[in-house]
This record gives C-alpha cells, structure tokens and sequence, in this order.
C-alpha cells in the first residue's frame, strides 16, 4: 500500500507540474506583463513610463520562461515563471497584482467556505443517499413513481431560482435569517444556514436520482440473490449490502465535490455574500489579477489529486477485492 501511495504522489506531481505550466502559458497568451500593468492601473491613458515601473516594482520586467541574459542557473531562476508560479511548489504564494498578501487572503477566507461547503457536503451527501436508497428499497410502486416525477420537475429548476426564491421567502418575507453577510464564529450560523439548505435542495434531484439508478443495478446482482436466499430480510439486504457496494461508485463522484468544500461556491458566496475562497477567485478573474488565479488553480489541483488518491484508499474498506488486487 505504501509504494501505491508514493506512486500516486509522484504522478500527482507531474499533473500539478503540467497544470502550472499550462496555466501560465495560457494566461501570459492572453495577457502580456504590458496589459497586466495597465488593468491595474486603471486604464488605457497609462503612460509607458508608469507601466515600467509597475512591472519593475512587481517584478514582471523579467523574461517568461528564460532568461539568455543572465548567468548560470539565473537564467532559469530569474523568470517571471520562477518568482510567480514555481515558487508555489514551496508554498510561498506571494502577493497579488495589487499588493495584497494572497496567503493571508487564503487563511482569512478559508473560513467561511468551510463553513459553507461542509455542511453542504456532508448534510447532501446524507440525504441523497438515504433517499436513494429508500427509492431503491421501494422500486416501482406508486411512492418511487411519484418521487421520479418530481425529481425530475427540481432537476428543470434552474439553481437560480432556488437561491432568489428562497432569499425572498426566508430572508424579505418571512424575516427568518439575513439575505446575505457573515460573521464569525457562532454568529456564522444564521449567514449560512440558508444558503445550506438552499444547496442542499438545489443538488438533491441529480444525486438522487444517480444514486438510485446506482442501488437498482446493485439489487440485480448475484450476491443480493444469495443474501435473500440465505433469509436475510429486504432491510438488511439493502444497508448492509447494497449500500456497500453502491458506494464504490458514489465515491469516485464524490472527489469531484472534495475540491469546492476549501475552494468555495462560487455561485453561493456571490449571491450571499459570503467573503470565501469562492467570491475572491471570482474577483481575482474580473481583475485579471494572474498572482491570486495561478494561486487558486494550483490550490484546487493539489486538492483535487488528494482526493483521488483518498479514493482509491478508501475503496479498500468498502470492497474487499480491492485489497486482494
């Protein structure tokens, strides 16, 4: 297991190496240090000496990738590549195009998508299941019928609606919780309850629905037949076989939700105006700020290999053959 583990690390960071350098080269294709300089200073009327001199003070004066000027392995070290985005492999994140500290950023917005995307997760991943299962349990009668219509009616609902029907509803109609903010600690609670639910509502029908065409092939299989020969009742064949089973495949979905849990929502923090991770890539796109997108990418895609690597651990507890292979 061991040597799987450190065979997964180092393909990892090969995909992160390429990711780096793919998400720099894309984005110094789009935009030169010249038009960086410009964005951040407000505007095309910039006069040439102050867009060298922002470059110079930023550190963007320098070749791309190589430098033929310098000496020995400066050549290599002093490159915008080096200082900006190889510098992230040690986890020095520097500052962004106007000035701010981007690790601090990081540590200050952590919070509150973590605040969010847990309960989400955790509370989503819950409820679909369950009722998937319950779905699964009940096949064809009149209760899963009604369900999979209705599923399907939530599945045609834009997520939009949910999130302004339920901030007029709860927060201008009712007056139940606020339509947007945040707070720390325990005050947190009532900024992001609702966005919570909403959420969880929002991605109910897709997950459900898949988790159910999930158990129903698992209810098919030669061993629910033996379990059922042997006398074991419907009940335990489902939470103690089924369900096993059908989370191998629940799993690998899963790991896509694991990145967006420190990430952030973009949609979500946009709308509710929640100070995460989610709301501060999305201002660090529209200002084409490259110190906070590069930072963001590579965060998402260290998670995002984690992940996966988890997953493949995880499968040793839920299916057995996993372990003989």
């Amino acid at each position: 297991m061991s040597a799987y583990i450190v065979r997964r690390l180092g393909y990892g960071l090969l995909v992160l190496i390429g990711v780096n350098l793919f998400t720099f080269w894309l984005f110094f294709k789009v935009n030169t240090p010249d038009d960086i300089a410009r964005i951040q200073l407000g505007g095309k009327r910039v006069t040439a000496d102050a867009i060298a001199k922002w470059k110079a003070e930023r550190g963007y004066d320098k070749p791309l990738l190589f430098n033929s000027a310098a000496a020995g392995i400066e050549k290599v070290t002093d490159t915008i590549y080096f200082e900006k985005s190889a510098s992230m492999f040690a986890l020095r994140f520097g500052q962004s195009d106007d000035g701010r500290d981007i690790w601090y950023e990081i540590r200050t917005r952590a919070g509150p998508s973590l605040a969010l995307q847990i309960p989400n997760f955790i509370i989503g991943l819950a409820v679909t299941v369950s009722f998937a299962l319950l779905l699964a349990l009940f096949r064809g009668s009149r209760f899963d019928f009604t369900s999979q219509i209705l599923l399907v009616v939530m599945m045609s609902v834009s997520g939009l609606f949910y999130i302004i029907g339920g901030q007029y509803l709860f927060s201008k109609a009712w007056r139940l919780v606020p339509i947007s903010g945040y707070d720390t600690l325990f005050d947190s609670f009532r900024f992001v309850i609702l966005p919570v639910v909403i959420g969880v509502i929002s991605g109910f029908a897709g997950s459900t629905r898949l988790y159910r065409t999930i158990f129903i092939e698992e209810v098919g299989r030669d061993y629910v037949r033996t379990a059922r020969a042997k006398g074991l009742s419907e009940l335990t064949v489902m939470f103690r076989h089924v369900l096993k089973n059908g989370m191998i495949p629940i799993l690998t979905g899963v790991v896509v939700v694991i990145p967006t849990l420190f990430m952030g929502s973009l949609l979500f923090e946009s709308f509710f105006g929640i100070p995460g991770l989610g709301s501060y890539t999305i201002e660090a796109i529209q200002s084409q700020d490259f110190g906070i997108v590069r930072s963001m990418v590579f965060i998402g895609t260290v998670l995002l290999v984690l992940g996966l690597i988890a997953t493949d651990i995880s499968y040793t507890f839920v299916d057995p053959r996993v372990r003989l292979e």
